[in-house]
């Protein structure tokens, strides 16, 4: 993995270089201009992402960018953020795609995690002379994404690079900052995302893959790069990625609640109210990695003798992330992405229902954690985590389809569940 730093010229200057850029190296037939533009109603984003639709519908505005699963959201990396995907194999032919809308729908789809720390990769195989953006969603992209969007980005992944995506950021040099550039990372291997994110947990094009394979073998054997290391098999006093069943079995006095969760809630209730961004930043992978290890070893873990609020947060949200079925359970997920068509007279009702049929475990553990989250909105003045916060970051760490990855169009309705289940968790769980 390598990182490449770029001239710092600072965002002002270069929005003002950006409409001025002249890409002479590149013939211009090779960049054809986007020709559709959208009337400023059909931009507002915020107005066309109905978060109540699981699925988007034929005549949504969105619905044939929607379709390709071209943006994905796949949980949090090893750091704690959320991770945005985009695969460019899945890019139809340029006359089959308005590229404009393609930005409009990857603003919307970022606008949700903004406000946290997050982390985009890019897997760059696939794009052709066919289907490649043109110079001029570039520069739209660059006019778009102001600092809201890349202050918390903390890291760019480019997985499979060629000479062609490598020649053009350098021919970007002049318009990207520095401190910027120093977030882009190339990426050779599939197995050198391993130190960023779990791949088990990223839906990888099958086309991605078999171009990784074939990058492999036509190495030398001296040159090979690391595989994915292989799952080992869980320790004796494993905890994370162990079923809830299990984990109320080997606890000693038989509590439906992990100690993970009773940890962190614990500590956090006690000196993380009152922090402003609680569960938006990321923490030190090494000791997120290391806290994992002594709670899968056994070892008693002492949350207060660390006095890190944000790693208690991320690994709690690991905690249930590594769970190998959601706490809501694939068995609710249908229920849960079409609960939005439940008139508001009978959604307190169905939840409930919902809820109370989860298993035992799964219910304990999802009550003690709203009502943990319930304390954390009260104090939203000082915290800014209010229920919708709240939901944004929890939501797709409560509930996710068999394939792990949601589109935008997955990720409202879970979302809604989850900020309606804070609002009304005083009637649900009464």
């Amino acid at each position: 993995m390598s990182s490449e730093l770029l001239v710092d010229v600072g965002d002002d200057s270069a929005t003002a270089q950006l409409g001025q850029l002249k890409l002479t190296t590149i013939e211009d037939q090779q960049w054809p201009a986007d020709e559709s533009f959208l009337s400023k109603s059909e931009t507002d984003v915020s107005q066309q992402f109905d978060a109540s639709s699981p699925h988007l519908p034929w005549d949504h505005p969105f619905y044939d960018i929607a379709r390709h699963q071209i943006i994905e959201v796949a949980g949090d990396d090893n750091f704690g953020r959320k991770v945005i995907v985009f695969n460019a194999c899945r890019m139809p032919p340029q006359h089959q795609l308005d590229h404009h809308k393609l930005l409009m729908y990857l603003k919307g789809t970022l606008d949700q995690y903004v406000e946290s720390d997050y982390t985009v990769i890019y897997f760059h195989h696939g794009m052709t002379s066919e289907n490649k953006m043109s110079l001029s969603w570039v520069r739209d992209a660059y006019r778009e994404f102001d600092r809201k969007y890349k202050k918390n980005i903390k890291a760019l992944y480019i997985v499979h690079p060629t000479m062609f995506i490598k020649t053009l950021l350098i021919l970007l040099k002049p318009i990207i900052s520095f401190k910027f550039g120093r977030k882009i990372n190339y990426v050779s291997y599939l197995s050198e995302l391993e130190d960023v994110v779990k791949c088990d947990q990223l839906v990888i094009p099958s086309r991605v893959r078999e171009y990784d394979n074939k990058l492999r073998a036509s190495l030398k054997p001296t040159t090979q790069p690391p595989m994915s290391p292989p799952h080992s098999p869980p320790l004796p006093s494993q905890v994370f990625g162990v079923p809830l069943t299990l984990l109320r079995q080997r606890d000693p006095d038989g509590d439906p609640v992990p100690v993970v969760m009773r940890d962190t809630v614990g500590f956090l209730s006690e000196q993380g109210l009152e922090i402003e961004g609680i569960f938006r930043r990321s923490a030190n992978v090494t000791l997120v990695k290391e806290v994992q290890l002594r709670y899968n070893s056994g070892t008693t873990v002492n949350l207060r003798e660390m006095e890190d609020v944000h790693l208690a947060a991320v690994i709690l949200k690991t905690f249930l992330r590594e769970l190998p079925e959601p706490l809501l359970t694939y068995q609710l997920y249908n229920d849960i992405v079409n609960f939005a068509s439940v008139s508001s007279e009978s959604q307190v009702t169905v939840m409930k229902t919902l809820v109370e049929s989860l298993p035992e475990e799964n219910y304990a553990s999802l009550r003690y954690l709203i009502t943990f989250l319930a304390q954390v909105s009260a104090n939203s003045e000082v915290n800014k985590m209010t229920n919708s916060n709240l939901a944004v970051v929890f939501g797709p760490n409560l509930l996710w389809g068999r394939d792990n990855a949601m589109s935008l169009s997955a990720i409202g309705p879970i979302n809604n569940f989850t900020r309606t289940l804070l609002d009304q968790q005083h009637l649900v769980f009464a």
